[in-house]
C-alpha cells in the first residue's frame, strides 16, 4: 500500500480563498478516485497561508479489473450501430458475440482481465484537480497564462516514494520542498509525508491548519485561566487569523486605559477587523485594555508585541478625536449633508431616502399604533451618522455611532436605540429589532429598497443580487413575524412608490407593487426552511397565499406543521383529498356553487350547512382569527364527509343532481384551499 502527498506552494493567499481552494481540492479527489476504483484508507487535507498540501494513505499501486460482459446491439441491427458499438469498445467485428437474453438475441464482447497503474491514474487525475480550483479572486504574473490565487511557485507530488511526472501549466512536478524565511531559501528532497512534517518543523511551520487553532486556544485559554478573564472567541476572526499564520505565537497586550472611556464598539472593531487582534474581556464580560495578538514568530524581545501596542493606540487615538469631533455635531443639522452621499446614482442621495423613510414611517405609525411625531424624528436622524468622520473610518459602525451620537445630544433612548437598530437583522439567524421605533424604521427603509430597485427594473437574478434584496426581504419578514406585525404592507409599498414618483425618479416598471409582494412571498420559503418546516407544507402554504399579511401566512403553516401527522390534521386533510380525487375525474367547469334546491339527502345539506359555517370564519378580521379554531373545524367536518360518502351517491343518474353534488364537492374543496393548498400535502 502507498501513500500519495500532493502540495502546491505559492505566495501567501488570502484566509477563504485558500480554504475554499482545500474544500474543493478535496472533493474532487475522492470524486476522482471513487470513480477510478482508487481504495484508500484515508484522505486528508491541509493549508498554511503559502501551502495546500493533500495526503491519501494506503492506496493500492495497481488496480485489477475483472473480466466482464458488455452488451451491445441487437443482432440484426442495422450495420452502422453495430459499427459504432465495435468502434467505441475498440474491438473488431469477430470480437462479437451472439448470446440469447430475454429481450431476443443480442452481440455482446467479452473484455480481458486487466492491471491498471495507479501512478498512471494519478498523473491524469491531480492535474484535473488543480485545474478545477475555482478562485472568486486569480491573478496572473510574470508571462505566464496560468490563472491562481497567488502566484503558484511549485508543485511537489509523491506516490509510493517516486515523483509523479505531470506538467500544470509553466510548472513541472518536483519531489523537492521549498522553505523562504527571513530572505533565505532551502529546499530539500522529500521522499514521504512524515519526512515532510519533519522538515517542516524545523523551521515551526505547522502545516495542519486545525493543529494551529488547537494551538491557539490552547494559549488563549492558559492566559485567560490565569488571568481570570472572560473567554469570548470571535469564531470568524480565529479562522482567518489561524489561516494567516505558519508558527501561531500568541503574545497579550495592552493599550492605554484611558482608551476605554470610548464606546467599546470602536475598540472591538479597531481590535478584530482593522488588526485581526482578539479584544479580551473580564469575568464580568467587560472590555479590558488588553487583547491577544497572534504573531507568526516568536517575540522574545518584545518588538512585536510594543509594535502591536503603538499601533493600536495610535488608531485609537485617531479613533478618540474621531468621537470627540462627531459627537457634538447636531444630527438634525447633519440631515442636510446627507445631499453629498449617494444612496443609488437612479435613486438619488441618502437625503432623498431619509426625506422617504420620514413619510413612510409616519404612514405606518397609524397601523403600529406608536408616536408618528416621534417615529419621524427617528427616520430623519437614522442615516445622519453616515456624514461623520468616525463612520468613514469604520464604516461598519454606522448607526452603533449614531446611537451614541443620539445619546450625547439627548435624544429618547427609544429614538437613539432606532438609529442602530433599523439596519438589524443583518443574516438568517442575526439579532432582531425588537422596540417598536427600531422595527418601524427598520420596515420603512427595507420597503424603500426594495421599492426603489424594482421601481428602476434592476431585481435580482437567479445567480446575481448585488444589493441584497433576498437579505432584506427575509430580514423583514423576520421582523413580521417573531415581533407579531400586522399592517397595511400593500398599501405601504403604494405610498413608497408614489413617494418615488414625487421625487422624480422614472418608474420603468408599472408591476413593482405585486413584484415586491411576490418576491417578500417567495422569501417566505427560506424563512419557514429555518423553522424545519417540510418542503410539502411550505409549498401548499406560500404557493396558495393571497394578499400581503404574511403574519397570517406564518400562523397558518406553524399550525399544518403541528398537526399534520396529528388527528386533527389527519382528519382535515383524508376529507379533502377524498373530495379531491372524485372532482379530479370530473369533467370541467365545476366552480363550487351548489344549488340547495337540488339537495336529496340530508347529508348533502347537513354538508353544505358546516361549510357555510367555515366559510363565516374567514369573513372575520384577521387581527381575530383563531385559526387553530379553523383548522379543528376542518377536522371536525370529517364526520359529515364520511356520512355523506357512504350515503350520498354522487355520479346519480340525474345529470344535474350529479353536477350539483360535485359543486357541493367543489365547494368543500375551495373552502379548505382558502386556508392552504390541501391538495399539495403530502401522506395521504
Amino acid at each position: 500500500m502507498a501513500e500519495l502527498l500532493l502540495e502546491l506552494y505559492s505566495e501567501e493567499i488570502p484566509p477563504q480563498l485558500q480554504i475554499g481552494a482545500r474544500t474543493q481540492l478535496k472533493e474532487f479527489i475522492e470524486s476522482s478516485f471513487k470513480d477510478n476504483e482508487i481504495k484508500f484508507k484515508d484522505l486528508l487535507v491541509y493549508s498554511s497561508p503559502t501551502r495546500l498540501v493533500l495526503l491519501a494513505n494506503d492506496i493500492a499501486e495497481n488496480i485489477k479489473i475483472a473480466a466482464k460482459e458488455i452488451k451491445g446491439p441487437k443482432v440484426g441491427s442495422p450495420d452502422q450501430v453495430i459499427q459504432g458499438f465495435v468502434k467505441a469498445k475498440k474491438v473488431s467485428e469477430k470480437d462479437l458475440i451472439e448470446k440469447d437474453t430475454d429481450k431476443g438475441k443480442f452481440y455482446f464482447i467479452k473484455t480481458q482481465p486487466k492491471s491498471i497503474l495507479v501512478e498512471e491514474l494519478l498523473n491524469k487525475i491531480i492535474p484535473k484537480a488543480i485545474s478545477s480550483i475555482s478562485w472568486k479572486k486569480s491573478m496572473k504574473w510574470s508571462d505566464h497564462s496560468l490563472m491562481w490565487g497567488r502566484p503558484l511557485h511549485s508543485i511537489f507530488a509523491k506516490f509510493n516514494n517516486k515523483k509523479l511526472s505531470f506538467n500544470f501549466d509553466h510548472l513541472e512536478t518536483t519531489d523537492e520542498i521549498t522553505v523562504e524565511q527571513d530572505l533565505i531559501i532551502k529546499s530539500k528532497k522529500i521522499n514521504n509525508f512524515k519526512e515532510y512534517l519533519s522538515f517542516l518543523k524545523t523551521f515551526n511551520i505547522i502545516v495542519d491548519h486545525q493543529a494551529r487553532e488547537e494551538i491557539i486556544l490552547e494559549k488563549i485559554s492558559s492566559i485567560s485561566n490565569s488571568k481570570q478573564y472572560k473567554e469570548r472567541i470571535n469564531k470568524n476572526l480565529l479562522e482567518e487569523v489561524v489561516n494567516i499564520v505558519e508558527d501561531p505565537n500568541l503574545l497579550h497586550v495592552s493599550f492605554n486605559k484611558d482608551y476605554l472611556k470610548i464606546p467599546q464598539e470602536i475598540i472591538i472593531s479597531t481590535l478584530e477587523k482593522h488588526q485581526r487582534y482578539f479584544p479580551i474581556f473580564d469575568s464580568r464580560e467587560r472590555l479590558t485594555n488588553n487583547f491577544f495578538v497572534v504573531a507568526n514568530k516568536k517575540d522574545e524581545k518584545k518588538f512585536i508585541t510594543e509594535g502591536n501596542k503603538r499601533v493600536v493606540e495610535a488608531r485609537l487615538a485617531d479613533a478618540k478625536f474621531f468621537w470627540d469631533k462627531d459627537r457634538s455635531k447636531n444630527l438634525i443639522k447633519q440631515i442636510a449633508n446627507l445631499k453629498s452621499i449617494t444612496f443609488y446614482e437612479k435613486l438619488g442621495t441618502i437625503y432623498d431616502k431619509t426625506q422617504r423613510l420620514r413619510q413612510l414611517a409616519g404612514f405606518l405609525s397609524d397601523d403600529l399604533n406608536i408616536s408618528k411625531e416621534k417615529v419621524q424624528v427617528a427616520a430623519s436622524i437614522s442615516k445622519s451618522d453616515l456624514c461623520s468622520d468616525l463612520v468613514g473610518e469604520y464604516p461598519e459602525l454606522q448607526g452603533v455611532m449614531g446611537k451614541y451620537f443620539a445619546l450625547a445630544q439627548g435624544f429618547e433612548e427609544d429614538i437613539a436605540n432606532s438609529v442602530s437598530d433599523h439596519y438589524l437583522p443583518i443574516g438568517l439567524t442575526s439579532t432582531l429589532p425588537k422596540k417598536p421605533f427600531s422595527y418601524s424604521i427598520s420596515i420603512v427603509d427595507k420597503i424603500d429598497t426594495l421599492v426603489g430597485f424594482f421601481v428602476i427594473d434592476e431585481k435580482p437574478t437567479s445567480s446575481k443580487d448585488p444589493f441584497a434584496l433576498r437579505r432584506a426581504a427575509i430580514g423583514l419578514l423576520r421582523i413580521i413575524i417573531e415581533n407579531k406585525l400586522s399592517f397595511k404592507l400593500r398599501d405601504l409599498i403604494s405610498y413608497a412608490i408614489r413617494l418615488y414618483q414625487e421625487q422624480g425618479v422614472k418608474i420603468k416598471n408599472e408591476k413593482t407593487e405585486q413584484e415586491v409582494l411576490d418576491f417578500i412571498k417567495e422569501r417566505m420559503r427560506n424563512v419557514l426552511k429555518l423553522k424545519n418546516i417540510k418542503p410539502d407544507i411550505i409549498e401548499a402554504s406560500v404557493s396558495s397565499h393571497a394578499g400581503d399579511n404574511f403574519l397570517d401566512l406564518y400562523a397558518k403553516t406553524i399550525l399544518i406543521h403541528k398537526y399534520k401527522n396529528k388527528g386533527i390534521g389527519l382528519n382535515a386533510i383524508s376529507s379533502y383529498k377524498r373530495a379531491s380525487n372524485i372532482l379530479d375525474k370530473a369533467e370541467k367547469g365545476i366552480t363550487g356553487r351548489p344549488d340547495a334546491v337540488l339537495f336529496r339527502k340530508d347529508e348533502e345539506r347537513v354538508l353544505h350547512e358546516k361549510i357555510n359555517e367555515i366559510r363565516k370564519a374567514f369573513t372575520v378580521k384577521d387581527d381575530n382569527k383563531d385559526y387553530e379554531s379553523l383548522l379543528i373545524k376542518f377536522s371536525d367536518m370529517k364526520e359529515s364527509t364520511d356520512n355523506f360518502f357512504d350515503n350520498v351517491v354522487v355520479n346519480d343518474e340525474n345529470q344535474d343532481i350529479k353536477n350539483n353534488r360535485l359543486e357541493l364537492l367543489k365547494m368543500f374543496c375551495n373552502t379548505f384551499d382558502n386556508f392552504i393548498d390541501f391538495s399539495k400535502l403530502e401522506g395521504l
